[in-house]
């Protein structure tokens, strides 16, 4: 009995060790890793409103507000190959739809399409960086769109797969984004 009640210790003993040295296999996600990912966004309906090349993960640096923090929390601490989902709610995502968020700007500074019809979802640079706004109406040079994001007002559903987790470099942690493929090109 003794030496069973042994051998059940060392096989469980085994097994947690071999737990514990898959995940430090691995890096885990923290401040100032950089995350290459894939998504998909979902609403509550389960329909798909956004998702990634599976063969261009993206690519963000942990810590430096260049995700949604709630995306940001749940992927702290994860490893390369994990599957990690959360549900943010409106305030944790895109925030409610603002009152009064029409504006017109130059057709030129649209991106992302040839031809723009009231619905579409373009992407306009600013001096804060990429905005993603929905056409409302069209016009010969200029053009009427909503700066709400798209997903303002959504309890938006991210299912995610870590493809891979590394260090930051210094250049990295200085310019507060990740560089190189999925990332920022200067």
């Amino acid at each position: 009995m003794n030496q069973e009640l042994a051998l059940c210790a060392a096989v469980k003993s085994l097994i947690q060790v071999n737990i514990n040295s898959a995940q430090d296999k691995y890096m885990k996600i923290s401040n100032d890793t950089v995350i290459h990912f894939n998504y998909i966004i979902k609403d509550t309906d389960g329909s798909i409103l956004e998702e990634t090349n599976t063969d261009q993960p993206i690519a963000y640096l942990q810590g430096h507000n260049n995700m949604l923090a709630g995306v940001e929390k749940a992927l702290h601490g994860h490893v390369k190959g994990d599957q990690v989902s959360v549900t943010l709610a409106p305030a944790d995502a895109y925030g409610m739809p603002r009152e009064n968020a029409e504006m017109k700007i130059p057709l030129k500074h649209l991106q992302g399409a040839k031809k723009w019809r009231p619905g579409m979802v373009a992407t306009v640079n600013t001096d804060r960086g990429q905005h993603q706004v929905t056409v409302l109406k069209m016009g010969r040079f200029m053009v009427t769109v909503d700066t709400n994001h798209p997903f303002a007002g959504k309890t938006l559903i991210f299912d995610m797969e870590v493809i891979d987790v590394r260090a930051a470099t210094a250049d990295e942690i200085s310019h507060k984004h990740a560089h190189g493929a999925g990332g920022h090109h200067h």
